[in-house]
């Protein structure tokens, strides 16, 4: 129902725009193309939840400071809870980092402040903590999930609280408490795919009418955390060297087309190919080819991961990012991407691809 809406509200802005530009009328255009761009992003993050919560989204883990990020987004949560919600944030020392994809955790710890704020109508308070924690074997059998070191992310509000039969069924997809309209039900399912996925937990603690406390619990990396790696903009991107090549492999011809003009933008050769035959037909040629772009879901037996793989026997230090709306785990070596390898996943901004493309071929 959601997505048939959406769609409607895609289709019918690209008929719109159509007509007024058939008619010449040139000024309504800008009004349709934001309604469609509108409603493709909303429909981007349907689809994103979804995935998420079948575990079937594309990861990419980073060593991650998770105070750092923290505070990167405590401005963001301040703006979006509204100014009746007062935040405490309590940042652990000697936090340990973790092995998580940031946006993710990022979009996680967004929902739960957002569900926080759902669950006080009169205002309230917000406690965001951090730890770290050792689970013994009885501490992991109670959490479901193996004995080791974790760290938690937990948001505690001061709001209405659960029933336990709410708690029960609170990770449930489509589950909501919410009116219609104003919630999708699939907030806390998303987060819980993508702890169980990063290979940690989320555990909900709550009383009626004595507020609640979600935690998510994250494997510890042992490692120092990346710093952060702050990008310019896709104008200040550095223009490709001479005879710089890129191959682009993906069976969709849109998306095919949309890379290219990225690359040829930016000065790039762009090679194109539909399969990953084709592609590695070329890859096992003497070309110059300084960045392979493939999707991993590719027809004709051969995934774009298998792909570049093989590529890698005759050019060990090709460099790959993969663009894709998800992949499963077999398909990017069980979650595990080799060094020089990437992933970006639709839809993307264009300006994001160009960015990427700019970082993967900068390095080394």
């Amino acid at each position: 129902h959601d997505f048939n809406n959406l769609l409607a509200g895609i289709s019918g802005s690209l008929e719109l725009m159509q007509t007024r530009i058939a008619q010449g009328r040139l000024k309504d255009v800008d009004r349709y193309m934001g309604a469609a761009q509108g409603a493709a992003k909303r429909a981007a993050a349907l689809t994103h939840r979804l995935l998420a919560f079948s575990r079937r989204q594309t990861l990419d883990p980073r060593p991650t400071d998770v105070n750092r990020l923290v505070k990167g987004m405590e401005d963001l949560i301040r703006r979006t809870v509204g100014p009746t919600i007062t935040i405490e944030v309590v940042g652990a020392a000697g936090l340990w980092p973790s092995l998580v994809d940031p946006p993710q955790l990022e979009n996680a710890l967004l929902n739960l402040c957002i569900n926080a704020r759902d669950a006080m109508p009169e205002g309230g308070r917000i406690t965001i903590e951090t730890a770290n924690k050792r689970l013994d074997a009885a501490a992991a059998r109670q959490h479901d999930m193996p004995p080791g070191p974790y760290l938690s992310l937990c948001v505690t509000d001061t709001g209405t609280g659960m029933t336990p039969d709410v708690r029960a069924k609170a990770f449930d997809p489509f589950f909501t408490t919410k009116p219609t309209g104003q919630g999708t039900g699939l907030g806390l399912s998303m987060i819980y795919g993508f702890a169980k996925q990063t290979g940690g937990q989320v555990r909900i603690y709550s009383e009626p009418g004595e507020g609640t406390t979600v935690c998510l619990y994250l494997p510890r990396f042992h490692g120092e955390a990346e710093e952060p790696d702050p990008l310019g903009s896709l104008v200040d991107a550095p223009r490709a060297e001479q005879g710089e090549t890129v191959l682009v492999v993906d069976d969709e011809p849109t998306v095919r087309m949309l890379v290219t003009e990225v690359l040829e933008d930016l000065g790039y050769t762009a090679i194109e190919a539909a399969d990953a035959a084709a592609g590695l037909k070329v890859l096992q040629s003497d070309v110059r080819i300084d960045l392979l772009i493939s999707d991993v879901g590719l027809p004709g037996g051969m995934n774009g991961r298998q792909m570049a793989d093989a590529a890698r026997v005759s050019r060990p230090d090709l460099k790959v990012l993969f663009i894709t709306g998800y992949a499963e785990n077999a398909a990017v070596g069980n979650g595990q991407l080799e060094p020089g390898m990437a992933v970006l996943t639709k839809p993307f901004v264009v300006e994001t691809l160009g960015l990427r493309i700019r970082e993967i071929i900068s390095r080394g």
